[in-house]
């Protein structure tokens, strides 16, 4: 029983660290999309996942006001093919969730985030995008494996559910009370960061803060996901490396807001393997598109990084472990 109390409750949750979210908001969008169509329509199983996947593509484009990386992220991530009729029916979804939204709900159409204006990429600049790129696939393979590494506690604890969601939320809660900014969603920690502001110690700790918060939210089995914790981390990430550059080399560092934003890309690539996708929300999310290049090559950097190293993306590993625990459900409710 204590398997089955847990394992068979997948989740892509993050408490305190993340209110509204990724693969969370897609199984929202999906479920919604695709109800209709499955139970009442009777349409094929080729249609219902197509529907599936482009509710899933109007989910994160209305969360995340960026219906091209709503559309993308389902293509490259989720169904990984982009053929004329899966690409026309995601990309349509998408820009009419996000139509929707602004039309009902007033939502701005205006970027996310603000980043200030930045000066054109020089290859001089080259080894602190490298760098960037090499720390972000560095720092995504400990992250994915602390993740899991959570969730298969999660799976043996024979805590309640409500108990320990109820402990993790009072550590986080303590932590807010001492300092509110650092927890939450971190939307506001991102635009901080893409200001370019802080110091290498305040950074530093924020980011170590962070990372660690996120991976004890993830145990609490409450609703949330990973894409604004996971920007959160790289945009502190890239702004770390162009504040260390500023010390040591000031004349070939890029602004440090120009690296966080590369970082964002990056470790979400690193992390996801998704670089189209990484590009894209983060452009969509900045409105800023001068850093494009670098954050080209930051993202195959992380990516090549992170693949070198043998870390499965982390979705692949979430559904490994979802299949994994319908597998045990399944042949337990068999013997039963």
């Amino acid at each position: 029983m204590g398997t089955t109390g847990t394992a068979s409750a997948p989740r892509d949750a993050w408490a305190s660290s993340s209110p509204r979210d990724g693969r969370e908001l897609h199984q929202r969008g999906a479920s919604i999309h695709s109800l209709i169509p499955g139970s009442m329509l009777r349409r094929s199983r080729s249609d219902v996942r197509l529907l599936v996947a482009a509710g899933a593509a109007a989910g994160l484009a209305t969360a995340f006001n960026a219906p091209i990386a709503g559309g993308v992220f389902v293509l490259e991530e989720l169904v990984r093919r982009f053929d004329p009729r899966t690409t026309l029916a995601t990309l349509v979804a998408s820009g009419a969730g996000f139509a929707s939204a602004h039309l009902l709900l007033h939502h701005s159409t205006a970027s996310n985030f603000h980043v200030p204006p930045l000066a054109d990429p020089s290859l001089r600049q080259a080894p602190l995008v490298v760098a960037v790129g090499v720390f972000c696939g560095l720092l995504g393979v400990p992250y994915n494996a602390a993740v899991m590494k959570s969730l298969r506690v999660v799976d043996t604890s024979r805590w309640p559910v409500v108990a320990r969601a109820a402990l993790i939320g009072a550590i986080v809660g303590a932590i807010g009370w001492i300092a509110p900014t650092v927890v939450g969603g971190g939307d506001n920690l991102s635009q901080q960061a893409l200001l370019g502001a802080g110091t290498v110690a305040g950074v530093t700790g924020l980011l170590v803060l962070r990372f660690g918060l996120g991976v004890l939210s993830y145990a609490a089995c409450t609703p949330g996901g990973l894409f604004a914790p996971m920007l959160v981390l790289g945009s502190h990430l890239g702004l770390l490396v162009g504040l260390v550059g500023q010390l040591v080399a000031p004349h070939q560092t890029p602004d440090p807001a120009a690296l966080a934003l590369i970082g964002m890309a990056a470790f979400f690539t690193a992390t996801v393997r998704a670089p189209v996708t990484g590009i894209v929300l983060a452009t969509e999310l900045t409105g800023s598109t001068t850093q494009l290049a670098p954050m080209l090559g930051a993202c195959a950097i992380a990516m090549l990084t992170a693949t070198a190293l043998r870390s499965a993306p982390i979705y692949d590993q979430l559904t490994q472990r979802a299949v994994s625990a319908f597998k045990v459900n399944a042949a337990e409710a068999h013997e039963t």
